[in-house]
């Protein structure tokens, strides 16, 4: 799948698109087949190295806000219609 990868802390120009390795959800996740996402504070300063990344999220692929469709889920996804 292609990505934003923070390359190191800084400015914008630290951002590369990659292809990273899709990710098999676990437990109760989801994948979600990503069509529009957005920007907010703390994705820049995630870039900037000031705010941690999410619990269980890769601290180098910035990206809280998101929609799109589910395309796999979890072994302990029960209630998904």
């Amino acid at each position: 799948m292609r990505a934003v990868v923070i390359t190191r802390p800084g400015a914008p120009e630290v951002l590369e698109m990659r292809e990273v390795e899709t990710p098999e959800p676990l437990g109760d996740y989801v994948r979600v087949r990503v069509r529009a996402s957005g920007i907010n504070r703390a994705d820049l300063l995630q870039r900037a190295g000031g705010y941690p990344a999410p619990p269980g999220s890769p601290s180098d692929i910035p990206g809280m806000e998101f929609s799109g469709e589910v395309e796999s889920v979890g072994p302990l996804v029960r209630a998904w219609k």
